[in-house]
């Protein structure tokens, strides 16, 4: 989703969350390659585990843009060491013509906040992109994107 006046501001993760229909508590994340508009006390923007709930919390309390950032969501009580952290600035994978899958081993989907002004899905469920295009629907294909 790019370029459209339906959000108040793009990789707001609540709204994201929310119009995709997903509740964070369903699942641990790896999030990485984080940059936000501002830093809450005590967040360090590292690359981190978050449980379900521990993300849901952080979301609730805070109105926090990623400008960048890859949330990797992947079964409760399953956390692989990343050979590489996922990443999306500069990344090939997003924009070489083939359907990209989620970079951290074992996730299940991925969520790239790209430069503040575009939310990537990738491998999410069809209910779960049914949900985020009803509520958004000048979203896009990233095919048609990258043309």
């Amino acid at each position: 989703m790019e370029k459209t006046d339906q959000v108040r501001w793009y990789t707001n993760m609540r709204d994201v969350f929310e119009a995709a229909n997903i509740a964070p508590q369903d699942y641990d994340w790896y999030v990485s390659d984080i940059e936000t508009n501002w830093r809450p006390p005590g967040f360090e923007p590292d690359d981190q585990w978050f449980t379900g709930d521990e993300l849901a919390a952080f979301l609730h309390a805070h109105e926090i843009q990623f400008i960048w950032a890859v949330f990797s969501a992947v079964p409760k009580g399953f956390r692989p060491i990343p050979a590489l952290a996922p990443y999306v600035e500069d990344n090939p994978r997003y924009w070489d013509g083939t359907e990209p899958e989620p970079q951290l081993e074992g996730a299940l989907f991925e969520i790239a906040c790209w430069d503040s002004s575009g939310t990537i899905l990738i491998n999410l469920p069809a209910q779960v992109i049914d949900s985020f295009v009803t509520r958004y629907p000048n979203t896009k294909p990233l095919a048609t994107a990258r043309s």
